[in-house]
């Protein structure tokens, strides 16, 4: 009887180390696939423009995977992937006493900056986040175009289709990041 219940104890030890041990596993693998690269400027930054941290990692794990050297096809450049003339356009908006070229969007810190101010914009112009992430990739003018459509928006406000399939793909893509980056770090 003592060698049963020692066995029984043992493998309820084992099972409870094994458990804290892949748990642990799990939740190191996660912060790996997610990371918080960049946190002092993603944190400033955020905050100067009123944008949450948790969604200004996901657009740039979705955009570039943190590769401050990224360039898309289209032009876009650095981690949060913004063109040049999307960028001399926010220049306009923030008035800075520097003026930047094309080259410093490969920054880390200019990058997420204006990345930062181009989302708090289309935040304060779009209620809906999926319209303002559709904006970020397709663009105002597009969004501006699908909503005045009331076979796309019934409502002015909310797309209830996305017409491109990239800009429906990079929606999701974020917004799932988004709720990965909540569940892994907790933001408020």
């Amino acid at each position: 009887m003592k060698r049963w219940i020692k066995t029984i104890l043992t493998l309820a030890v084992l099972f409870v180390v094994g458990s804290l041990l892949l748990n642990w596993g799990y939740d190191s693998f996660m912060k790996a696939a997610y990371p918080l690269a960049y946190k002092e400027l993603v944190t400033k930054e955020a905050a100067e423009q009123g944008v949450d941290p948790a969604l200004v990692y996901s657009v740039i794990k979705a955009e570039s995977n943190f590769d401050p050297e990224a360039k898309s096809h289209a032009g876009a450049m650095g981690l949060m992937q913004i063109t040049p003339d999307t960028f001399d356009w926010l220049q306009t908006k923030l008035r800075e006493d520097i003026s930047y070229t094309k080259e410093d969007l490969y920054s880390p810190q200019v990058n997420i900056r204006y990345g930062c101010k181009f989302l708090q914009i289309l935040q304060d112009k779009y209620s809906e986040r999926a319209t303002a992430l559709s904006a970020y990739n397709a663009g105002i003018g597009t969004v501006n175009t699908w909503l005045s459509n009331p076979e796309i928006s019934q409502d002015g406000v909310t797309l209830s289709r996305i017409p491109y399939p990239e800009t429906e793909r990079y929606v999701s893509t974020v917004l799932r990041n988004y709720q990965k980056y909540k569940e892994i770090y907790q933001f408020e």
